[in-house]
């Protein structure tokens, strides 16, 4: 073997080996192990052929995600419901659908390039006044505790930097009562995450020991995901009367004092305590990553 063939066959396996570790780290586990930033610029990369590569079944998401969610609410007649990871507006959309569904559901998602295909399909959409997108890490729920009877976070919680913390927020704006709806990656595609996923039973075992939650029960979903469903311990009654039970500027936090006494303003919020700011973008998403922690500004938008 001459030393050209040498040197192309090491050139040849080293391209192999990267190319592998690149489609591992990129692709298979999208991006999880390279943190935050890779994660939300991957979703950002993909948002526009997102829908297409799951390729969602309407049919489907109505009978295993919006039918049991609302049988489940069905004291409440009115439900709020938040969407943790909301990405294109999956829940949301699916929850519009049903024709028995009278509440309100808030999208949030950090990608924000997903946020703004979630409001082109919205857009599109009948009753599509009663979906509100946020852009925010899950880490940091820009909502009063106790405020939701119901959160989702579907095929999420394994590309979070930390899923403890992000359930431990899901947990604390959950009313007493309420239902919380994770899924838990299972089969090959856990086996090719370690560190990041972790058996259904552990996680249900998690649920009840660490957080409190009660009726902790796993169910048949997909091939790689499993669904979790979950209760915080009380009873779900409605909470609010009245037609602006969803208004805005009652459900959302300042990310800056964490004050529940948002003004609203040309395009967007103000707080009424710190005057921080926080943006609507022009396509309705609410932009609470993006508060303006310069109060001169913010005195001037009112």
């Amino acid at each position: 073997m001459t030393a050209a063939v040498t040197v192309a066959l090491i050139a040849g396996i080293v391209i192999l080996v990267v190319g592998a570790a690149l489609w591992y780290l990129l692709i298979t586990t999208e991006g999880v192990y390279l943190g935050r930033r890779v994660v939300v610029w991957l979703y950002d990369l993909y948002a526009r052929r997102y829908d297409r590569i799951k390729n969602f079944d309407a049919d489907w998401e109505a009978l295993m995600l919006a039918r049991p969610i609302l049988r489940t609410l069905g004291a409440v007649e009115r439900p709020l419901i938040l969407d943790v990871a909301t990405g294109t507006a999956r829940l949301p959309l699916t929850l519009l659908a049903e024709d028995d569904f009278r509440g309100y559901v808030i999208g949030l998602d950090f990608s924000r390039q997903m946020l703004g295909v979630a409001a082109e399909k919205l857009a599109q959409t009948e009753r599509a006044e009663r979906v509100t997108l946020v852009y925010q890490p899950a880490e940091a729920l820009p909502f009063p505790d106790g405020t939701f009877d119901a959160v989702a976070c579907l095929e999420a919680l394994e590309f979070t930097p930390n899923p403890d913390a992000v359930i431990a927020e899901l947990v604390r704006v959950l009313r007493p009562g309420g239902l919380l709806l994770l899924t838990n990656r299972k089969g090959t595609g856990a086996r090719l995450m370690p560190g990041k996923t972790q058996p259904g039973k552990a996680l249900v075992e998690k649920l009840r020991a660490k957080f409190g939650l009660v009726d902790v029960s796993l169910d048949i979903w997909q091939v790689d995901y499993e669904q979790v469903w979950a209760f915080r311990p009380g009873k779900l009654a409605p909470a609010l009367d009245g037609e602006d039970d969803f208004a805005l500027e009652r459900i959302l936090r300042c990310v800056e004092c964490g004050v529940v006494d948002m003004i609203p303003v040309a395009a967007g919020f103000v707080c009424g305590q710190c005057e921080a700011r926080t943006p609507v973008g022009a396509d309705g998403v609410v932009e609470a990553a993006n508060v303006s922690r310069n109060m001169a500004t913010a005195h001037d938008a009112r």
